[in-house]
Formats: C-alpha cells, sequence, structure tokens
C-alpha cells in the first residue's frame, strides 16, 4: 500500500531483458537506506519487489502483464521515474489509499500553464476506467496522488502544483506521453457491492 506522495526519482541505469520479464536497475536521487530484498516500492505507481541492492542503486523485475498493461515497457536507459516506499503503519497518508496495481494507461493530450506556474494537463482515458473518474476525485498518475479538475467519457484534467513539478518526472513531460493511471480502490469496491446487493434483490 502506498499514498501517492512520490519520495524521489530514480534514473534508470540498466534494463535487462530476460524470459519475457524486463529486469531494471534504478539509481534513486535520494538514497533509500532501509529498504530490504522483498521489499515493495511504486515505480511509475507500480508496485514492483526490490530483488537486489546496493548503496546506489536497486533491482526490480516487471513481468509480461505489468509490461503489458503499464508504461514501463516505454522506458528506456536514463529515463526517469517516479519512487515511493510502502507505507509503514502509523506513516501520514498525505494522498490517498494507492495499491500500486495499475488500471491502465492514459496519454497527455495538452498542457499549459494555469495563469500561474501551476500546470494544467488533460489526459486521455480508456472508456472503462471514466465511471470511476469523478471532479475533485482522486487518481493516481505515475504514481503520484492528484485531485481531478474536470472529466468526461475519454479525458480528464488536473493541475500540477510547481513543487511537484520540481520533486518528480513531470519535468519530462510532453503532449503524447503514455502515464500509469489507477482509479480510486473506493469507487470499484462500492460498484462491485451494489452489483451483488441489485442481483440478490432480483432473485
Amino acid at each position: 500500500m502506498f499514498s501517492g506522495i512520490v519520495e524521489t526519482i530514480g534514473l534508470i541505469t540498466q534494463i535487462h531483458l530476460q524470459d519475457g520479464c524486463k529486469h531494471f536497475s534504478i539509481s534513486p536521487d535520494i538514497l533509500f537506506d532501509d529498504i530490504i530484498i522483498g521489499d515493495s516500492i511504486a515505480v511509475n505507481g507500480v508496485c514492483l519487489t526490490v530483488t537486489h541492492f546496493t548503496d546506489t542503486y536497486f533491482n526490480v523485475t516487471a513481468v509480461p502483464e505489468t509490461l503489458r498493461l503499464t508504461n514501463l515497457n516505454d522506458l528506456q536507459v536514463n529515463d526517469v521515474v517516479n519512487l515511493e516506499r510502502s507505507l509503514k503503519m502509523g506513516d501520514r497518508i498525505g494522498g490517498h489509499h494507492v495499491q500500486g496495481h495499475v488500471d491502465g494507461c492514459g496519454q497527455m493530450i495538452e498542457m499549459h500553464y494555469d495563469d500561474s506556474a501551476a500546470l494544467l494537463v488533460k489526459f486521455s482515458i480508456p472508456r472503462k476506467l471514466s465511471r470511476y473518474i469523478i471532479e475533485k476525485g482522486y487518481i493516481t498518475i505515475d504514481g503520484m496522488s492528484i485531485t481531478v479538475i474536470d472529466t468526461d467519457l475519454d479525458w480528464f484534467t488536473v493541475t500540477f502544483i510547481p513543487h511537484t513539478q520540481a520533486v518528480t518526472n513531470i519535468q519530462h513531460y510532453a503532449v503524447g506521453k503514455s502515464v500509469n493511471l489507477e482509479v480510486d480502490i473506493m469507487g470499484k469496491y462500492i460498484e462491485k457491492m451494489l452489483g451483488a446487493y441489485a442481483h440478490a434483490n432480483t432473485n
């Protein structure tokens, strides 16, 4: 479980393909001095397991299903990714409950500064996810917990404040970029429960 508050960015230093899996070596800007093998780290919002680490980098592996559903398959050496360690019991949750289970990818459609240093961005979304995205609700974009401004059947908009722009991979965003999306898990649970309730009442 994560909070969607990016701790630091990391540089992809190596990518190794083996048996359909991609093994990534990542060097974080702020070193993680407490990780162990088996820890979970969100990489662009994808929950991955640490398989090896040193004082300067750690390794994670993405399986074919993860590569198919996320933007990790697009990563190249020297790309920058958002990083967050999993939450500890009792930690503050500055964003919202994020699983690290990406629901799909969207693409950046438009970006411009909103009469200030705030960056207003429009993203496309798979239509199957649109029902879970509401105005002023949460969405996770590349591991960042962000508030939705406006939404329609195939797009939504958000604003990135200057601080978020400075400490995440947003500084490398451009129109056409693919981003990982995770919708708020609460919407999916409520839909499931209401569906079961409606089905029970028809029998």
